[in-house]
């Protein structure tokens, strides 16, 4: 494996229903048709890379079975080496998701073979950037941050689903990536994005749902404003800025700049019904 870009992360396939309104508690709601497409944070963000030209592979597990077979066969399709991906005694993991009209979406995760990626699978080798979300253990993934640290590998951690990590990780990051929820998440609830930077990370990108994004450095908080866009679908829009990103960043773009692209990946990414298949190419930006 020589990517220049590595995603360490899940690979799911994800089962979407659209609902009008999501089920409470002991209640039952009938929604439309399944879909099932290809999915998982890691599998999304590698997706995303690749269509916009970047030499990317993912390191991840899934299991024997179909879903397995359709996550390979997606990749490979789009470009990504999937000569990390492990495959595992446990079954292929699995999201359920339920999108409401408004594009907004809810996703249980049954992780399966993602939690079988240990720390001794970690293999950065060519590697320029690495790429992580918290799908996968996170023993695995705080193991990945302190080897790129020793290597002198760039750092990007998309902080989803949030989760505590130890601040030794947070300091290895070149780029801490959350959302408004994740960023309360790591403040105790505060709305201070410079204060993000304190916990360690060399930067942060703040994703803002349809107002775009922030980008936190040292020399404060630049806005970086979305296009304005009908949604449809907003699965896997976090992915596609997160893949977007690292692109950007390994071709040695600046942050501001890099969240400009991203930002704009997301806008058309979420005009459009599911994950994998909804995000643009290289070309489609231009």
């Amino acid at each position: 494996m020589t990517s220049q870009v590595l995603v360490i992360g899940s690979a799911n396939a994800d089962l979407v229903v659209p609902v009008d309104r999501r089920p409470g508690g002991g209640e039952t709601v009938l929604g439309g048709d399944t879909i099932l497409s290809p999915g998982g944070k890691g599998a999304n963000t590698a997706v995303a890379a690749a269509r916009l030209g970047a030499d990317v592979a993912l390191l991840g597990a899934v299991g024997d079975d179909p879903y397995g077979e359709l996550l390979k066969r997606s990749l490979a399709e789009s470009g990504v080496d999937t000569g990390s991906l492990r495959t595992s005694e446990r079954p292929t993991g699995i999201a359920y998701i339920t999108v409401t009209p408004d594009g907004e979406n809810s996703i249980l995760v049954s992780p399966g073979a993602n939690s079988a990626l240990r720390p001794e699978d970690v293999d950065l080798d060519g590697a320029e950037i690495v790429v992580l979300s918290l799908e996968i253990p996170l023993e695995t993934v705080e193991h990945a941050v302190a080897k790129a640290v020793e290597r002198h590998v760039k750092t990007l951690l998309n902080l989803s689903p949030a989760a505590e990590l130890s601040a030794k990780t947070l300091q290895g990051l070149d780029v801490l990536l959350v959302n408004e929820h994740e960023a309360a998440f790591l403040l105790g609830g505060e709305a201070d994005l410079p204060k993000l930077l304190d916990l360690g990370p060399k930067a942060a990108v703040v994703t803002l749902g349809a107002k775009g994004a922030a980008v936190v450095t040292t020399d404060g908080v630049t806005e970086v404003p979305s296009p304005k866009v009908e949604a449809v679908d907003t699965t896997g829009a976090g992915d596609a800025f997160a893949g977007a990103l690292a692109t950007s960043l390994a071709k040695g773009e600046e942050l501001v700049d890099a969240a400009r692209k991203a930002v704009k990946v997301a806008a058309i990414t979420v005009t459009r019904q599911g994950a994998q298949p909804s995000y643009p190419t290289a070309s489609e930006l231009e």
